[in-house]
């Protein structure tokens, strides 16, 4: 979903206040699966559950009228925002010019090399659209370290799946791989009344942390435990020895039975399926089969 509505302008000092003199707002588009948050109280609420400091850098996904933006401005360092929806360009570009601590990106932020963002961002604040939320949390939570904290706004589902437990409907490979790297910290329901239109879904704002490196995987073994991860719950519905045979790890292929091997290592079934494994297990798991002899 993206934020619009606004009314703001900045003047003085460089901090947003208001102005009526507006264009209408452009409509929604389906295509960027566009719903806008039109309710202030929810709006103040996100701001403040975010919790953005004087020190962070913010990665703000889908900008529009920039309601959203202009709060996030007033509290953080600066802000890189993206907007996809060259309708909202103009206004946008106002905002930037009367405040050089916006740097606003044209395009599609799934395109962009976010690992270029100067300075780094150390936060994500984002009213997020349904189909691009999955991919860009993982992507920030992946390849952009210096992310510490996110607090995003996404379809109720997903944000149920981001912190599932085992041996649940909603645990998938999104939870596994973003509780791998990430601690939970608050879950706000919100009512799709808050949006014009209002969706079919309800949403929910979260915000998680990044781990510390001590108790996190690197980079390296992340990516690692990530492919394992996203190739059993392609297939979830067959057993980890099933899936994983044959499957490229640690320089060597997997074999059923040295997946059952690692699982029995590890005092699991044989016979589990992917959902089966606690994100822990699951970097427990990885490791065991990267030490499996070569068949």
């Amino acid at each position: 979903m993206d934020a619009a509505g606004d009314r703001a302008h900045a003047q003085g000092g460089g901090r947003p206040t208001g102005d009526r003199g507006r264009p209408p707002r452009p409509q929604a588009l389906r295509r960027y699966g566009q719903n806008h948050l039109v309710d202030r109280n929810v709006l103040q609420a996100i701001v403040d559950q975010a919790r953005v400091e004087a020190t962070d850098v913010v990665l703000e996904v889908g900008a529009a009228g920039g309601l959203l933006t202009r709060p996030v401005l007033e509290r953080a360092r600066l802000v890189h925002a993206f907007e996809i929806d060259r309708r909202w360009l103009p206004r946008l570009e106002e905002l930037a010019a009367a405040e050089p601590r916006l740097v606003l990106h044209a395009g599609d932020a799934l395109k962009a090399d976010l690992t270029v963002l100067d300075p780094p961002p150390t936060a994500v604040v984002a009213n997020l659209a349904y189909n691009i939320a999955i991919p860009l949390i993982m992507t920030t939570v992946a390849r952009l370290p210096s992310v510490r904290r996110w607090a995003v706004m996404v379809q109720r589902e997903l944000g149920e799946r981001l912190f599932a437990t085992p041996s649940t409907k909603a645990y998938a490979a999104v939870s596994v791989l973003t509780q791998l790297a990430c601690r939970l910290e608050k879950v706000r329901p919100v009512s799709a009344s808050a949006f014009r239109p209002r969706p079919r879904v309800e949403s929910s704002f979260v915000t998680f942390v990044r781990r510390d490196s001590s108790e996190a995987p690197d980079a390296d073994e992340y990516a690692a435990v990530a492919h394992l991860v996203r190739l059993a719950f392609g297939q979830r519905r067959k057993t980890l020895a099933n899936s994983l045979g044959g499957a490229a790890h640690a320089g060597r292929t997997l074999t059923r039975d040295g997946v059952r091997a690692a699982l029995r290592e590890l005092g699991l079934r044989e016979a589990a399926r992917p959902e089966e494994l606690t994100p822990p297990q699951w970097r427990a798991f990885a490791a065991a089969l990267g030490a499996e002899p070569p068949a």
